[in-house]
């Protein structure tokens, strides 16, 4: 894959090019983007230009000379992703505050859009076949840090992370993030010559042991409707 790296004045056009209100309404922040970005260049099935520049831009827009600039900035960031990603580079986030008076960084946002953009391919997990409980393991940090695990398990009554183990839990996530971003696109990658074999086990019912591993049954696991699809 050919590099064309954006530089430090490009991603600034890229920001200001965002905060122009004709791209106000549904468009992804630079952070979000990049997280974005990351899930649809390791997905399991290639996702076509105009699905994932729609979802980060908000649906229609008129063809203006601001918009075929961003589309470009976009494509080319896009392309620098994947082959960060290809060639091992180490990935660095884009990372904004949680608010103008915070200095925490907003992984959560960052992890909520990678999640998002997991939806671009159909159901991960039901690519993955066989190897959903590896998928699963290596996505499960990125349900801790945008708050979609503690929500389940407070939801099945289990007991949640006292508030210095979610501490402790929360920042490892984070530091391995760029790792795990890596990792699941090597995982597609290692995966890309095998064909999902789907019926070779049972249907597993929603009430039952969710095959990922987690403990929790199927429905409130890998089952849920709004999983990665």
């Amino acid at each position: 894959m050919t590099r064309n790296a954006l530089s430090t004045e490009d991603f600034d056009r890229l920001e200001a090019l965002l905060d122009s209100p004709i791209f106000t309404e549904g468009t992804l922040r630079l952070d979000e983007i990049q997280a974005f970005l990351c899930a649809v260049v390791s997905a399991p099935t290639a996702v076509a230009r105009e699905d994932w520049l729609a979802e980060i831009l908000g649906p229609g827009g008129e063809a203006s000379p601001e918009r075929v600039e961003l589309e470009g900035l976009l494509g080319r960031l896009h392309d620098e992703i994947g082959a960060s990603l290809a060639q091992r580079d180490g990935l660095v986030l884009i990372l904004y505050p949680l608010d103008e008076t915070s200095d925490e960084d907003d992984y959560g946002s960052w992890a909520d859009a990678y999640i998002h953009g997991c939806g671009l391919a159909g159901d991960w997990f039901e690519h993955a076949g066989r190897h959903a409980d590896d998928l699963a393991e290596l996505l499960e940090p990125l349900f801790l840090l945008n708050g979609g695990l503690r929500e389940d398990v407070e939801a099945a009554g289990e007991r949640w992370f006292s508030p210095q183990e979610e501490a402790r839990v929360m920042g490892e996530a984070a530091d391995d993030l760029p790792d795990i971003v890596q990792a699941l696109y090597d995982f597609w990658q290692s995966k890309a010559g095998f064909t999902a074999v789907r019926h070779e086990a049972p249907k597993v019912g929603r009430n039952d042991p969710c095959p990922c591993g987690s403990g929790k049954k199927f429905k409130q696991c890998c089952g849920r409707p709004n999983r990665l699809n």
